[in-house]
């Protein structure tokens, strides 16, 4: 299982809620971060974002800018409700929290110590080595009856052609096209082969149906 930990930074740049926008988006620039932690005698207090430091400021060309950027401080424009996530927390948790809250990143916090921060980015990352997209070899998409035993059935046919499988990730259910068939769930192999030919053959024999690749 992979867990935050596992994925989460360890170098976390933070600020102090006196500090002023000017500095924070200079922080955000020279360490090429969008989000600061902020922390409070070593306590989270807010989380900011190169996006609201920026919104919270008159635009580039603005002459009052640069006098505004010393007198924001990031307390003024800090999130104060910040959602954070454990070292031990699946990866998949932590990424589903984000998409529900619509958020960029997680501060990982442990013993109520900040220990790291979880973005996108390394989500993303996460998500790509789950998948094994980062090894050589094949997708492929299968239609298998939504009841017991289909996956394993499945996996058989693999084996039986001597075709490893790399990772499968399980998609979404659809009706079935027939009167009395059962729903279908969409399932995605990612195999160690290149050449599929033949197991796209036993598998369509064996009744499990190959939405990819595409017959030619």
């Amino acid at each position: 299982m992979l867990l935050v930990k596992d994925s989460m930074s360890r170098k976390i740049v933070t600020l102090s809620p006196d500090e002023t926008a000017g500095t924070a988006l200079a922080v955000c620039r020279e360490r090429r971060i969008r989000h600061l932690p902020i922390l409070k005698e070593g306590r989270l207090v807010g989380i900011v974002s190169d996006r609201d430091l920026r919104s919270s400021t008159p635009a580039l060309g603005n002459p009052t800018r640069a006098a505004a950027l010393q007198e924001v401080l990031v307390e003024d424009v800090m999130a104060r409700d910040v959602v954070t996530a454990l070292p031990d927390d699946p990866i998949e948790h932590a990424a589903n929290v984000m998409r529900e809250r619509r958020i960029g990143c997680l501060p990982v916090v442990e013993g109520g110590e900040l220990v790291g921060i979880l973005t996108s980015s390394d989500v993303m990352a996460a998500l790509v080595y789950l998948v094994g997209a980062n090894e050589p070899g094949s997708r492929m998409e299968i239609a298998l009856p939504d009841r017991p035993g289909s996956l394993a059935g499945a996996a058989g046919v693999f084996g039986m052609c001597g075709i490893n499988i790399v990772s499968v990730a399980m998609g979404a259910t659809r009706e079935p096209t027939e009167e009395g068939a059962p729903r279908e769930r969409l399932v995605v192999f990612r195999v160690d082969s290149i050449d599929t030919a033949e197991v796209v053959g036993y598998l369509e024999e064996a009744g499990y149906p190959v939405l990819w690749p595409p017959k030619t």
